[in-house]
């Protein structure tokens, strides 16, 4: 809908918004970027990058045709149609904003939708400027000719869609590079926005519990009767997310505590048998690996390591709150399960104690072989404590496994992440919304093994540092990314993400499993952790790529 209201005689503003509920995008959370700095990056696309003339610029080509052959002729004919089939600057301004439209809808990395618009619209020679604000897009038109200008406000919210942020990218390429006019690139882009969601609710809700299944034992230490449980977890979270809290904002807006509760409190009350098969800390944690804000905060710190001061800080302090909120809410299910069985609780306490304990005694000492030292005092206090490892007490990763629990409540063989990886790749990818018969889906399950194998062989000689484990695995990414982008004329983002997000529960993993021993700040620290150190491995493989390719411009930021 589209509101004009008259405020001066040379100026028009309006408001667009656009609402994401007919798209079924949920209650996703929209891309944004704010260039408070001052400084410009541009995007690959940018004409003052590649180097591509205007279609609105005139040309003497007559003289130029006589020199050339005959195929030459009829290949520059067709390219002088192309330029000269010139769309009116309404069509123009409607392309521009609905670009804006879909890349905010499809999870587009916030950092890059300014730049990408002001290339679309440098080479439509459209006067424009665009300014990328938490949930809105401020579009700003300028005519000389009629000496007035239009603003626009494009409000939107959407989450990550990799086929339809795919097919985006390929019609902002194709009119970018004058292959299609702006007037059938805005039906394309229409006709984008007003489909349905790829898969249905009942498939989408599956992939959530394949899921949290696989991520169970691959990350959190989980056995095969707890990734059943953390499944079923996952695909009750999926079903209230798609079907209660994408309708009802009152409880839209306290459905993360109210499931982290409940999956928790869960969780504890399984983990109170006791013949001790099912982990608390595996179960937990994976049951909510859906909700967590990994690409949030990985935007974020993009942004903020792009100099977007406002946008960055903004997002970054949301998903830490958010993150705590998750945390809390953990920590309020398992309190809350303790509470209603005070003998369990008794016993967890008595675990603990007895890991952590210190005995101090005083008395003398004589020397039995007759000699002395008067330097050396004759009474003292020794203490002794308890410090028994993980292995002795038949701890893997939090949970207790010992040797004579049977097969399928041991965790699981380093043979099977040759399976489970590449399948649970493969599942988020489709999660993310991309098609099952494309071909970029086996090159997104490619470098998310790269991914994951980067992050464990760095796991085994770096210990306790899961930022640094992070960076590696996120350098890797970059490389293999850029790669592909360059070598194979690809999407880099869209192929690189699969593989940043798998990153986020391997890291966490690292720190103790979300739950982070019950204390929700070392959540939210975690989380920063793993996400700095992700987004310092993205930039060191694109300062790498900028340093050693052909193509240098000030376009590095390809995820």
């Amino acid at each position: 809908m589209t509101e004009k209201r008259r405020r001066l005689p040379s100026e028009t503003f309006s408001e667009i918004s656009y609402g994401s509920a007919h798209h079924d995008m949920g209650r996703g959370c929209s891309m944004v970027s704010y260039n408070s700095m001052g400084s410009e990056v541009y995007d690959p696309e940018d004409p003052r990058v590649t180097g591509i003339k205007s279609s609105y610029q005139k040309e003497s080509d007559e003289i130029t045709m006589r020199k050339l052959d005959y195929k030459a002729r009829q290949k520059l004919r067709t390219r002088i149609r192309i330029e000269f089939n010139l769309s009116p600057m309404e069509h123009r301004q409607e392309f521009l904003l609905k670009l804006a439209r879909a890349l905010m809808t499809f999870g587009a990395p916030s950092h890059r939708i300014e730049s990408q618009l002001v290339a679309a619209a440098r080479i439509l020679e459209v006067e424009s400027e665009f300014i990328h604000l938490p949930g809105v897009m401020i579009c700003s038109f300028g005519d000389q000719d009629q000496d007035r200008s239009e603003t626009h406000f494009v409000k939107c919210n959407g989450r990550l869609s990799l086929g339809a942020l795919h097919k985006v990218h390929l019609i902002y390429r194709s009119v970018v590079h004058d292959e299609t006019s702006a007037e059938k690139a805005a039906e394309h882009l229409e006709t984008l926005l007003t489909a349905p969601p790829l898969y249905g609710k009942l498939f989408r809700s599956l992939l959530a519990f394949s899921l949290s299944a696989l991520i169970c034992p691959l990350a959190f230490g989980g056995s095969f009767a707890d990734m059943w449980i953390a499944g079923a977890s996952g695909f009750v979270l999926s079903v209230l997310q798609l079907c209660i809290a994408s309708r009802n904002a009152i409880y839209g807006n306290v459905f993360e505590i109210t499931i982290a509760i409940l999956i928790s409190f869960m969780s504890r009350g399984l983990s109170s048998i006791r013949s001790r098969i099912f982990c608390y800390t595996a179960i937990s944690s994976a049951g909510i690996v859906g909700i967590l804000p990994g690409y949030l905060i990985l935007s974020s710190s993009l942004e903020l390591a792009s100099k977007n001061i406002v946008c960055g800080s903004v997002r970054m302090v949301y998903a830490l709150i958010y993150t705590l909120f998750l945390g809390f809410g953990l920590q309020i299910g398992s309190d809350f399960y303790l509470l209603l069985d005070p003998e369990y609780r008794r016993q967890l306490e008595g675990i603990a104690t007895s890991l952590s304990t210190t005995v101090s005694m005083v008395g003398t000492w004589v020397a039995d072989n007759g000699t002395s030292n008067s330097s050396l005092p004759l009474t003292g206090t020794w203490t002794f404590s308890h410090s028994a490892r993980p292995i002795d007490q038949d701890i893997h990763e939090g949970c207790y496994r010992p040797k004579r629990f049977p097969w399928y409540l041991q965790p699981f063989p380093l043979w099977t992440s040759f399976i489970i990886v590449p399948l649970f790749s493969t599942l988020s990818s489709l999660a993310n919304l991309q098609p099952i018969w494309s071909k970029q889906l086996p090159v997104m399950v490619i470098i998310s093994c790269c991914s994951y194998a980067s992050n464990k062989i760095a796991n085994h000689f770096i210990f306790n540092r899961s930022d640094v484990v992070s960076a590696i695995g996120a350098f890797t990414v970059g490389i293999l990314g850029n790669i592909y982008s360059r070598k194979m004329r690809g999407t880099a983002f869209t192929s690189m993400v699969t593989g940043v997000l798998f990153l986020v529960p391997s890291g966490l993993s690292q720190a103790g499993g979300i739950t982070a021993s019950g204390n929700g700040i070392d959540i939210g620290g975690a989380m920063v952790a793993v996400t700095i150190g992700i987004t310092v491995g993205l930039f060191m493989s694109q300062a790498l790529v900028y340093t050693f390719g052909t193509r240098k411009n000030a376009a590095v930021f390809s995820f």
